[in-house]
């Protein structure tokens, strides 16, 4: 990310410009129940942490980063409020280091970043689950991001998630949270390994 992308990520939060959503991602509620056991968890482009409040309240040891300041000055004020543990972290995506094999769970929530899909691969342990969720181009006119650049291409998680198990796939027009808008949004769910189902 430019350094006046992420500047203008930290006034839109500082701002309230931009009002994150407060909701866990029903998406990813769906599956969460389904992975056979917690462990570590990554949460990147967490905003305000809203999916990161989740993943801990699930019992996962859970990392949660972004961009902005005010995003995760937020997250750990929510966090502190349930008596979470997170560890927060401030990173830019683009060029944050992830460990090999680091976790057993990565989530990826409304953020495209090419360079960073081989990391959160890696950075995956056996039997590691990946899920994400995004907007895709489409020629429908659909509510999100303002330009194609920060949209990902229809079968993009496909290409790039290649290497993993992918065990759900969709690309869907849906109604938005504002009445009459809708959202073209790709998911993609895989594993490091054999699901075992």
């Amino acid at each position: 990310m430019t350094e006046h992308e992420a500047q203008v990520w930290e006034q839109r939060y500082a701002t309230g410009a931009y009002q994150p959503r407060t909701w866990t991602s029903a998406f990813l509620a769906e599956w969460i129940p389904r992975i056979p056991a917690v462990g570590t968890a990554l949460d990147v482009a967490c905003g305000a942490g809203r999916n990161a409040l989740a993943l801990a309240a699930a019992g996962f040891e859970t990392t949660a980063v972004d961009i902005s300041e005010t995003a995760i000055a937020r997250g750990q004020q929510a966090a502190a409020e349930r008596g979470l543990i997170i560890n927060w972290q401030v990173a830019d995506l683009d060029s944050l280091s992830i460990k090999p094999e680091t976790f057993d769970l990565i989530t990826c929530f409304r953020f495209r970043s090419e360079s960073l899909w081989p990391r959160l691969t890696k950075a995956l342990k056996p039997d590691g689950w990946l899920i994400a969720e995004h907007h895709f181009k489409t020629s429908r006119p659909v509510a999100g991001p303002p330009t194609d650049a920060f949209r990902l291409r229809p079968g993009e998680y496909l290409q790039a998630f290649r290497d993993l198990r992918i065990i759900h796939y969709s690309e869907t027009i849906e109604e938005a949270d504002r009445p009459g808008e809708s959202y073209a949004i790709e998911r993609v769910v895989a594993i490091n390994g054999d699901p075992g189902f």
